[in-house]
């Protein structure tokens, strides 16, 4: 088996093991345990707060002690027994344990798959910048995979997801001893300051800096709303006779997989964007985006206006990737040499840390508290007001867009467009 399919069927398990189960958690947990929203936003915020300390804490020991792809296969045989233990779980409380351990097993998983295949392809001879995008792309293959293995299969509903989850993290944490060796490196930069972009926040005394990150943690907070509600929300029409039949509702998992096949078209087009209009009107193109997002959802419905979610689902590619891999290229831009590996770290602590915690935990809390009916259908202990939930999310991301169009002061030029593009080479 030649290098690069070996680290395609790694990188295709690695988002598989995910993807059989992040979008639709929130189907098993209110169709199935029928617990509170508020609940389930503190199990979202599990990865948020993985992301605070785990990355940066695995990253060091695979540099000190422990060959890079035998921590990664470790991490996913630990995964696999807390996805297992899963369905065996009966109260909020334990899921929520039980899911950040097995955060804390999976989030490292991510950057060290990148440390094991880059290290591999430059021993092989390879320019990883031109060998590793197209190896990259089968990640979000193996993702919709699993969404549509989960949904053909009937498990949407049921603990068969984290079955089907821990198979496949098995199989991946045995296949990683197979991987070529990553051994341990010292190096300047392997601190727990430096991984976590604490060195960095001296960006925040430049002003244009310090809001960009600013609105990067707002923008983040809105990241998983609709992988966590988004396949729910469309399992609720079933409940009403003349949407039960309908293709998207019996198959919710495959109708959300639309926006992970629109992410890897749209991740494509983001050079030329923002070279050509500067990373304010890309920004700004994703928080519109978001609004309309959330927007189409509050009025769509699976009948003869399924026309709604499809484009939701289009827009979702632009929302997700003009702000996520954009602002990682400005961040690369701005910052000096010496620290962009920590600026990246602390892109990554404002969104998929501080951002993704704090918003799931509001989400959640304002479901609960505004758009939560009690006892409104004998088959469930509550309902919930969608077009509510859709339209305060996408109220939400328009103040943000108004306040940042308004406030983020950057004047795209020439000289800028050359740093970005330096950046993306």
């Amino acid at each position: 088996m030649s290098l690069k399919l070996r680290l395609v069927v790694m990188i295709f398990l690695q988002f598989f093991v995910w993807g059989a189960w992040l979008i639709t958690i929130g189907a098993y947990w209110f169709q199935s345990r029928q617990w509170s929203a508020g609940e389930f936003g503190i199990i979202f915020s599990t990865m948020g707060i993985a992301s605070l300390f785990m990355p940066p804490l695995m990253g060091i020991v695979a540099d000190k002690w422990i060959r890079a792809e035998r921590l990664y296969g470790i991490l996913h045989l630990l995964g696999a027994v807390m996805l297992f233990t899963l369905p065996l779980v009966d109260t909020p409380k334990a899921f929520f344990w039980v899911m950040l351990v097995n955060m804390c097993f999976y989030m490292p998983t991510i950057a060290l798959a990148i440390t094991v295949a880059y290290n591999a392809l430059k021993q092989d001879g390879h320019n990883i910048v031109k060998a590793y995008p197209p190896i990259r792309v089968w990640g979000t293959v193996g993702f919709i995979a699993a969404m549509w293995m989960v949904s053909l299969s009937g498990f949407e509903v049921t603990a068969g997801q984290f079955q089907i989850a821990g198979v496949a993290a098995v199989l991946l944490g045995l296949y990683a001893f197979t991987l070529p060796p990553c051994p341990p490196r010292y190096t300047a930069h392997t601190s727990l300051i430096d991984s976590l972009g604490l060195r960095s926040f001296a960006l925040m005394k430049d002003y244009k800096m310090a809001v960009f990150f600013i609105f990067a943690m707002f923008l983040g907070g809105a990241l998983q709303l609709t992988n966590a509600y988004g396949d729910t929300f469309l399992h609720d029409f079933a409940k009403l006779p003349e949407f039960k039949d309908a293709l998207a509702i019996r198959y919710p998992a495959i109708t959300m997989s639309i926006s992970q096949i629109s992410e890897t078209l749209l991740i494509l087009a983001i050079p030329f964007f923002l070279t050509r209009y500067g990373i304010k009107t890309v920004m700004l193109m994703s928080m519109v985006a978001w609004v309309l997002r959330f927007g189409l959802f509050a009025y769509a419905d699976p009948g003869p206006l399924l026309w709604m979610i499809l484009l939701s689902n289009i827009i979702y590619g632009l929302a997700f990737d003009f702000f996520n891999v954009s602002g990682s290229l400005f961040v690369e831009s701005e910052a000096d040499p010496q620290i962009r590996a920590s600026a990246q770290g602390l892109f990554m602590l404002m969104t998929n840390g501080i951002g993704a915690v704090l918003g799931n935990l509001i989400a959640g809390w304002a479901i609960d508290t505004f758009f939560t009916i009690p006892g409104c259908d004998p088959g469930s202990q509550i309902c919930f007001e969608w077009r509510g939930i859709w339209l305060s999310f996408a109220g939400y991301a328009a103040v943000v867009t108004v306040l940042f169009a308004i406030l983020f002061r950057h004047r795209h030029t020439p000289a800028d467009a050359a740093r970005i593009g330096a950046a993306h080479a």
